[in-house]
């Protein structure tokens, strides 16, 4: 049997990258997923079709994470269509790299918007949708969070935050039978990190230099640890910041 055989799983942020993949493999596993984007309709699509042409269930759902109407939209139409939420993987986020010097309060508040209130807003409106049984909220942080670039200085601020909501969550919903982690990865090859130029560069390249395992993590890495917390594998697991990265620090 699969893991997460009759669970439903709510992904935002899935269009591609590490989203897609994670949607991808709860599916394998066995979950019905919502397959959540803010405007990469047709990349939604694509994963969709996958999951369904693999013998998966899978539904696209549009929302921007940080407005409460569109979040209460991507739950209605999940349980909709599959019933009750068994799993939340908090997944959208935004970044913009720069010097101090750079940063403006539109730009702070449209990744603290999506990076923070988007995860709180998914976070509370899954309690209505959990079943009695409980469920798994999978916060996708950043392993910069504990490495804290230069450069980073909202993106950081942003992920350290998550990690904390991640700790709070934890004691307030366990006695819900919710479990709540975050699950951070390091540097990863993502249709993103290429189309930035990071992959390649030379910051890039010295941090492969400084991650144990010597490559740039792959989506599918972080896929799989999160369909470990997804499931009961991890049911005495909670309120842990996991890093993964290679052994990056």
């Amino acid at each position: 049997m699969k893991k997460l055989e009759q669970k439903t799983a709510v992904v935002t942020g899935a269009s591609k990258g590490i989203g897609a993949a994670i949607a991808k493999k709860l599916a394998a596993e066995g979950a019905a997923v919502a397959v959540n984007y803010a405007s990469a309709a047709d990349d939604a699509q694509r994963v969709v079709s996958e999951i369904v042409k693999s013998g998966g269930r899978a539904i696209a759902v549009q929302g921007d994470v940080s407005k409460t109407a569109d979040i209460d939209r991507i739950f209605a139409r999940t349980a909709e269509e599959f019933g009750a939420i068994d799993i939340l993987v908090n997944n959208a986020g935004i970044y913009n790299w720069g010097p101090i010097e750079s940063v403006s309060e539109e730009g702070f508040f449209k990744e603290f918007g999506v990076n923070v209130l988007g995860p709180m807003l998914a976070s509370k409106t899954a309690l209505r949708y959990f079943s009695e049984k409980g469920g798994s909220i999978i916060n996708i942080g950043s392993g910069v969070s504990a490495i804290a670039p230069a450069g980073s200085a909202v993106y950081t601020a942003t992920k350290s935050a998550l990690d904390s909501l991640t700790r709070v969550l934890s004691k307030e919903l366990g006695p819900k039978n919710i479990r709540v982690n975050s699950l951070n990865p390091g540097v990863v090859n993502t249709e993103g990190s290429r189309a930035g130029g990071f992959v390649g560069s030379e910051m890039a390249d010295a941090m492969i230099t400084a991650t144990p395992l010597g490559r740039l993590g792959l989506p599918e890495d972080i896929a799989l640890a999160a369909a470990f917390l997804a499931s009961e594998d991890s049911r005495w697991i909670t309120g842990e910041v996991i890093m993964a990265g290679g052994g990056l620090r």
